[in-house]
């Protein structure tokens, strides 16, 4: 059953301008504000029975106030205008008494969007609980029915709807929606005693571009069944591949390294690294904020400023630092639109649809270029020095033998230094969309294992 979801962006823009009148009123010399309403449904099943229903619905507002060079930022779910009244004054009595900040401030207004991009990540329809429960249990029978799987845990499906709306007194004033549908299940095998587990999940913008239950399902249990039989690997060094599910990572440890704050504060280990090559010359690393359905699309940052799209990497080459306006200012650079912004904290600085482009070979083909080597398809535990790009990490995966897989490997943990792992590394053809930082398989000439 789909039903129209009433939310709209514009419906939030008279509390706004409200709050700002009032942050005027008690001695604001500048502000923003921005109010948000969500609504959200999820369904968990266990063994064929529902087992959890989370559901929320909710409107919130934040406003930052700035007296001179401080600031104060404040939120609330009371959108009375006696609360708005007190929210603005107490908001600006705290930014009286905070310390000066040399580079806060509202973005410059020269910077601010006037277009109205159409990004198409609003689906206007809302799924009922019935049919959200069908879906939930659907993925379940999916992967207990494949052979070997025992049992499924945390069978879900889940909708949501938001709508933003962004006002500053120095004259933005816009707002947008989005949706998001996903599903997800965790399957278990079991053999001669011994119990492996895998996923699968979806998550898109649109219904209609969401994966199947049958395939989810199928393939999380598919996962499971292939980890049966796991060992340990000798420790040493080896090539290695890193599987699409977990190579985002490598690419989201670059975006923290590069990230305005960061070299504001100078704790990253490529500090030092701009106009400098840090991977080989066919690497290529976007970042699109306009991206049709993308998952993180947006047509303005968090403090209104025009977005585009803009290599972090061109032909391996570090070519820019990740801004908001106030590292920009510290660093003595213009903001690049990355600014994101919460409820109650000065803006951010976050990434949209980040992408490593894919490569010629399949991710079959540089396993038989490695010859002998580890595939890796699970991640947990990582530990980064952000000063000197030192990694380490737990993983799980399979042992490559001649090119092919041989068996599937666990309890093991990766270890080198980032700098040296980006110049090696070589991307495959395999690269989908289904993330908002997403990289193809990535072939790394040789890391050091540690095992048994």
């Amino acid at each position: 059953m789909a039903l129209h979801d009433p939310i709209t962006a514009e419906a939030l823009a008279p509390t706004l301008k409200t709050l700002l009148a009032y942050a005027k009123k008690h001695g604001a010399e500048a502000a923003d504000a921005i109010s948000t309403h969500g609504r959200s449904l999820g369904m968990v099943v266990r063994q064929g029975e529902l087992e959890d229903v989370d559901s929320s619905e909710g409107r919130d507002i934040g406003l930052r106030v700035l007296v001179g060079q401080r600031q104060a930022c404040v939120s609330s779910s009371d959108l009375s205008e006696a609360s708005l009244d007190r929210l603005a004054e107490r908001a600006v009595a705290m930014a009286k008494l905070a310390p000066e900040d040399a580079y806060c401030g509202l973005a410059d207004p020269s910077l601010l969007s006037d277009k109205s991009h159409e990004l198409d990540v609003y689906d206007g329809t809302q799924m009922s609980p019935e049919l959200l429960k069908k879906r939930a249990l659907d993925v379940e029978k999916a992967a207990i029915a494949v052979k070997g799987v025992q049992q499924a845990e945390g069978a879900s499906a889940s909708w949501s709807t938001s709508a933003l709306y962004f006002m500053t007194s120095h004259g933005f004033s816009n707002g947008w929606r989005a949706s998001r549908h996903s599903l997800s299940v965790t399957a278990i095998a079991e053999k001669d005693g011994a119990m492996e587990r895998d996923y699968d999940s979806h998550s898109t913008r649109w219904l209609e571009d969401l994966k199947s239950s049958q395939d989810i399902g199928t393939l999380a249990g598919e996962r499971a069944i292939s980890r049966l039989g796991s060992q340990q690997l000798a420790s040493g060094a080896m090539p290695v591949i890193f599987d699409r599910r977990v190579s985002a990572a490598l690419v989201n440890a670059l975006k923290g390294a590069i990230t305005g704050p960061s070299i504001a504060r100078g704790v990253s280990f490529l500090k030092d690294s701009m106009d400098a090559q840090i991977f080989s010359k066919d690497i290529q690393i976007i970042d699109d904020p306009l991206r049709r359905r993308g998952q993180g699309s947006r047509p303005w940052d968090g403090e209104g400023v025009s977005v585009k799209k803009q290599h972090f990497i061109k032909d391996g080459t570090l070519k820019t630092w990740i801004l908001n306006s106030a590292s920009a200012r510290q660093l003595n650079l213009t903001t690049t639109g990355h600014a994101s912004r919460g409820l109650g904290a000065p803006p951010g600085v976050a990434t949209t649809n980040t992408t490593m482009l894919a490569g010629p070979k399949s991710p079959e083909q540089l396993m038989k270029d490695m010859g002998d080597g580890l595939l890796i398809t699970e991640m947990f535990g990582p530990s980064l020095n952000s000063n000197t790009g030192d990694y380490s990490v737990g993983v799980a995966g399979f042992k490559i033998e001649n090119g092919m897989r041989a068996y599937p490997v666990s309890e093991i943990t990766i270890a080198g230094n980032l700098v040296e792992i980006y110049k090696t590394l070589i991307p495959a053809n395999d690269l989908i969309y289904n993330r908002s930082t997403v990289a193809p398989s990535l072939l790394c000439e040789g890391i050091t294992i540690a095992g048994s």
